[in-house]
């Protein structure tokens, strides 16, 4: 016994409900007859008496002194209020600013403001370049102030420097350049128009560092050389010098950076039509044409050429082949005229372009930091670590992979370079010389490097920043000396700004972890608590003092975190206490916890066990008494009404009562009083007029039921609709039928059963056209013509049964035929039916809805008679007949149609050896002028439709099936796949529907196709019957496709698949913006510094 557990997995099941309902009632039947209420009694009706409940998984209504499942188990949660996870709670507080908090030994990110990546890469780079960084925080404040797009890139590189936070919102700088957001750039671009602006923004600037910033850190020189072959003249234009600031290398069909630089500087000869003009020797000669580098700028970079243009499809494609790049790379042989041994230029950013698509995709940037050489990808607002290689070490070729070493000059002489006087290029002795010394560099390989930046490394391994000519003087009208120890440390004017930042921000995440504190210190407390109450609730024993307290107000204040005041008002009765009805809604605490609770949240009313309400349970004792005296006389009823159905009656009166509302009386669950379902027990059977329905009608079936059954049915009723009279109407057993409603119902059984008759004789005179059968032709006869679709109305109005199914009648044949003639003529508005020859029968080939069908002279005159018909006016029809000896055709026992246009067919069966000429002759006349008319009109409305369907099947054999070819003018029932994903189809054949109009062109379609299928255009072998689609420009209307056709489409499978993103992409991004670039922002305007400045 001392290691029994209560068995709470059955705590809800009421083994004993039989028990305690005879019990309850028992107790109240006592207590009406007594007229006192005991102690006992109330025990047991407030379920007191039941004993204090442990380890039950839910809290049950059935038992007061239960207080399982308010609060979870040891270490439980739930979803919502106290007991939710702590991380849950602490979610609600909002985002927790100390996340975002930067690490001191990593750089800052940049915030993405939609497709703002091409723009954070580059400032990230341009930032992480020590030289450029204290170019700009020396850029005096007077001009900052004048200068909104200064100001603001030295904020932001202020903050990326010395701000506490991981990522740094680039939105004021965005901003002022007026970018637009939402538009992905390219950031080659961004990166040439940016310096542009800097450029005219920096020119104002008093300090020399800051006003050729620019100049002195990426701009280098090259000319363009023509050489005549014949005399070594170079052209006036050669000794011209123009500025780039980027390098932009082939990478198509090239794998590595020597190949393209090859090819940016190799030699084109000009020979044939392309001889140049050689001032010197005053004619046309053969002539070399090439660029030679004149200077280096201190930081060189290399923009790689992935877009390429498609003539084709005149849209643009990425290069997305892998291209290598070393470490260092020798630029000494590269520039013209050097004498140096060596120029070595170090690797020290990366920027990559992720994503097949040229208008798409990702920008990230991989930069070396300067002072610690360790490499680390910008990817927007993630910074993350590469330790000491671009790439991080990794080896995908989706991205990048270490290659092979291979060798490079990396002799450390700081001799000047010079040009020779002369211009010639350095000799082949002078290049093997460069060659001396040779070490190992490593190279990268990468499907998605988009821009190179090297920076020229210093002889004592120190990087510097400034221009390197072959003469050795460096350009730009005041020569820097910078410093290989760059001091990037803040002005004073934006240390400022930055430290009050800092400041904000760690207050913010103070704040915030005081805020969390505090809460889970209250939660802490709160969860505490309520356990200690809780555990003092329970009353042990019958005795003891207790308190009610409303159920729903305990779960609220076990279950929140803030609990409003005691609320009892709820469990109340009119009286002020605590009535029996809600023993289910109550629980009974213990005098300990109720003054806990009490003293804490105040409210109430308080309820001890005093104020158990003894009014309201006398009064329940006689609802139950008459709960039982209802369902004691309804039983002893139900004996009745199953008499009456079975027709068994009994003596003494009798009345009538709707049989299927009795039915129903008998089919329901013995209830403790009357219901809304206990009226009307008459209402069916009550004419309009107040009187006994004739049984005839329809929902006026009846049965008699005895006096003594129908006085409980009306008291019934009555009790519950007092002033319904009409649906409790008495009709006695000799109360007779509505004379009214008798002669109405006579008059309308009549007037069913002549249609009935006629619809009868319609179909034994008109036997064939009513079954549908076809008849047989005779040449030399007369027929008659009659509108398909009257025939059709009129079949379904003799063939329908029953009342509720009978369609509208059809039309006067005189309306029918006023509509088949032209008003212009006089002549007939359809061209007869095509005939087709079966078994050696003239018959009429199938019609359809909108055609004419032929009748026999015969069905003519009865359809006049009965249908308001003029046998004069009828379109007759006579399949004339002729011989004509010129055709000698042999019969065919398959189906052929003879109509006007096709006239000639012979039946070797029946004709033999002669040959016969059928016309089919109307009157009147066909009207060729009006119908060709409608035919237009018709065929433009077909050519404009719009929004229409058409059916679209995937074979995945070698030949369609019979049924698709065959299914012109179908919509297949399809289940449309709609992800924009490119999948490969299933086996066997998928069809769908797609909406398209008569502009839709063929491009426009496969699109579609490509959408459900995940077939590429390109691989769509598209048809219509046996007739190939091309021409992707071409509309849907030109190659007679139309609403209802059924297309079907195979997969060549020539083409590699792809994304339909991709596609799309291009394509918008090619319609919508590839034109516009930057334009509408300060990057494309020619904005001067003096309107800038005048703006701010």
């Amino acid at each position: 016994m001392g290691n029994y557990r209560p068995a709470t997995r059955s705590k809800n099941k009421r083994n004993r409900n039989d028990d305690n309902a005879e019990l309850t009632s028992e107790i109240f039947r006592k207590i009406l007859s007594t007229g006192q209420v005991r102690e006992d009694d109330v025990n047991h009706l407030y379920m007191i008496w039941k004993p204090v409940c442990q380890g039950c998984r839910v809290n049950t209504k059935d038992n007061p002194n239960c207080f399982c499942g308010l609060v979870p188990a040891h270490n439980g949660t739930r979803k919502s209020g106290l007991w939710q996870k702590n991380t849950e709670i602490i979610q609600a507080l909002g985002p927790d600013p100390s996340v975002d908090c930067r690490s001191h030994d990593s750089p800052a990110g940049l915030t993405n403001l939609g497709a703002t990546c091409y723009a954070n890469s580059i400032l990230q780079f341009l930032f992480m370049n020590k030289a450029f960084r204290a170019g700009v925080y020396s850029i005096e404040p007077e001009l900052l102030r004048e200068q909104p797009v200064l100001n603001q890139l030295a904020r932001l590189f202020a903050r990326l420097h010395s701000s506490e936070m991981a990522f740094i919102d680039s939105a004021p700088f965005i901003q002022t350049l007026e970018l637009d957001n939402s538009i992905q750039q390219d950031s080659h671009e961004f990166l040439t128009l940016l310096f542009s602006l800097l450029e005219r923004c920096l020119s104002r600037s008093k300090v020399p560092k800051a006003r050729l910033i620019i100049q002195d850190l990426f701009r280098g020189g090259i000319s363009h050389v023509t050489t005549c072959s014949k005399c070594g003249y170079e052209s006036e234009a050669s000794a011209k010098v123009e500025d780039f600031y980027e390098l932009e290398l082939n990478i198509k069909g090239l794998k590595n950076l020597d190949e393209s630089l090859d090819d940016y500087f190799s030699i084109e000869e000009l020979e044939g039509d392309n001889q140049y003009y050689c001032e010197s020797c005053a004619t046309r000669v053969n002539a070399t044409r090439s660029i030679k580098l004149r200077t280096l700028p201190a930081v060189l970079n290399f923009q790689l050429k992935r877009c390429v243009f498609l003539p084709n499809t005149t849209t643009k494609k990425k290069i997305t082949s892998a291209f290598s790049f070393p470490v260092e790379i020798n630029m000494a042989q590269r520039l013209s005229g050097s004498h140096q041994s060596d120029l070595i230029y170090e690797l020290s950013a990366v920027l990559i372009h992720k994503g097949s698509a040229v208008n798409s995709g990702h920008y990230v940037a991989h930069i070396k930091d300067e002072n610690t050489g360790q490499w680390w990808e910008f990817d927007d607002e993630h910074v993350s670590s590469l330790g000491n290689e671009p790439f991080g070490g990794k080896s995908s070729s989706s991205s990048a992979k270490s290659s092979q070493d291979i060798p490079v000059d990396r002799s450390c002489s700081s001799e000047k370079i010079r040009v020779p006087e002369n211009g010639s290029q350095t000799n082949s002795s002078e290049l093997q010389s460069l060659d001396s010394a040779v070490a190992n560099v490593r190279t990268f390989s990468s499907n998605d490097a988009y821009m190179l930046m090297y920076v020229l490394k210093h002889p004592g391994n120190c990087s510097v920043h400034s221009n390197v000519e072959s003469s050795g003087h460096k350009t730009g009208q005041d020569a820097l000396a910078f410093s290989p120890e760059i001091d990037s440390r803040l002005p004073p004017h934006l240390s400022e700004e930055v430290q009050q930042s800092n400041e904000d921000y760690l207050k913010s995440c103070n704040k915030y972890e005081t805020e969390k504190q505090a809460q889970m210190d209250r939660i802490k407390e709160r969860r505490e608590e309520v356990r200690s109450i809780l555990s003092e609730a329970p009353v042990q024993s019958l005795g003891k003092p207790y308190c009610w307290v409303s159920t729903d107000w305990l779960r609220q204040w076990a279950d929140s975190i803030i609990s409003s005041t005691i609320d009892n008002s709820s469990i109340q009765c009119i009286h002020g206490k605590v009535p029996v009805s809600k023993a289910s809604s109550v629980k009974r605490l213990s005098v300990e916890a109720w003054t806990m609770l009490h003293s804490k949240y105040d409210g109430g009313p308080t309820m001890t066990k005093d104020d158990n309400c003894t009014e309201c349970l006398v009064e329940m004792a006689r609802s139950t008494a008459r709960a039982d005296s209802f369902r004691d006389q309804r039983l002893l009823m139900k004996e009745l009404v199953e008499a009456a159905l079975s027709g068994t009656f009994s003596d003494g009166k009798l009345y009538y009562v709707s049989k299927p509302w009795l039915q129903q009386w008998l089919r329901r669950k013995n209830i403790d009083s009357p219901s809304e379902a206990d009226t009307g027990p008459t209402a069916s059977i009550r004419c309009p007029h107040g009187a006994l329905m004739p049984e005839q009608a329809a929902g006026a079936r009846r049965v008699l039921v005895p006096e003594t059954l129908w006085e409980f049915i009306s008291e019934t009723a009555m009790a519950v609709k007092p002033d319904d009279f009409n649906g409790c109407s008495t009709f006695p057993q000799n109360s007779d039928p509505c004379a009214q409603c008798s002669v109405e119902l006579n008059k309308s059984s009549s007037l069913e059963d002549n249609l009935r008759e006629f619809k009868l004789r319609q179909k034994q005179n008109h036997e064939k056209l009513a079954m549908g059968k076809t008849i047989v032709l005779d040449p030399d006869s007369k027929y008659y013509l009659l509108p398909s679709s009257w025939l059709f109305s009129w079949k379904s109005y003799i063939n329908a049964t029953g009342k509720n199914t009978s369609p509208e009648e059809p039309e006067t044949l005189r309306v029918v035929f006023d509509s088949l003639l032209c008003e212009k003529h006089g002549k007939l508005l359809e061209r007869p039916p095509d005939l087709i020859w079966k078994r050696g029968q003239i018959m009429q080939k199938s019609s359809t809805a909108d055609g004419l069908t032929f009748i026999t002279e015969n069905d003519w005159r009865l359809f006049c008679e009965d249908w308001d018909g003029i046998d004069s006016n009828g379109i007759s029809a006579q399949i004339e007949s002729s011989d004509c000896s010129e055709d000698n055709l042999a019969g065919s026992s398959e189906d052929m149609p003879i109509s006007e246009e096709h006239i000639n067919t012979h039946d070797e069966a029946n004709i033999g050896s002669e040959s016969r000429k059928l016309v089919i002759k109307t009157s009147p006349l066909v009207c060729e002028e009006c119908i060709g008319e409608r035919e237009s009109c018709e065929l433009l409305r077909k050519l404009n439709y719009s929004n229409e369907d058409i059916s679209i099947c995937f074979v995945s054999g070698k030949e369609p099936p019979k049924s698709i070819l065959e299914a012109s003018g179908k919509l297949l029932e399809a289940n449309r796949r709609t992800s924009k994903r490119s999948r490969k189809a299933t086996c066997g054949n998928s069809v769908v529907n797609v909406k398209v109009s008569g502009s839709t062109t063929v491009y426009q379609l496969k699109m579609m196709i490509w959408e459900s299928f995940g077939i590429v255009k390109e691989n769509q072998v598209l048809h219509k019957g046996t007739t190939v689609i091309d021409g992707e420009s071409t509309c849907l209307a030109d190659v007679n496709i139309f609403p209802g056709d059924v297309l079907w489409v195979m997969d060549s499978k020539i083409h590699e698949n792809r994304d339909i993103a991709d596609e799309l992409s291009d394509q918008r991004m090619d319609t919508q913006t590839s034109e516009e670039g930057f334009r509408g922002s300060l990057l494309s305007s020619c904005i001067s510094s003096q309107v800038l400045s005048e703006s701010a």
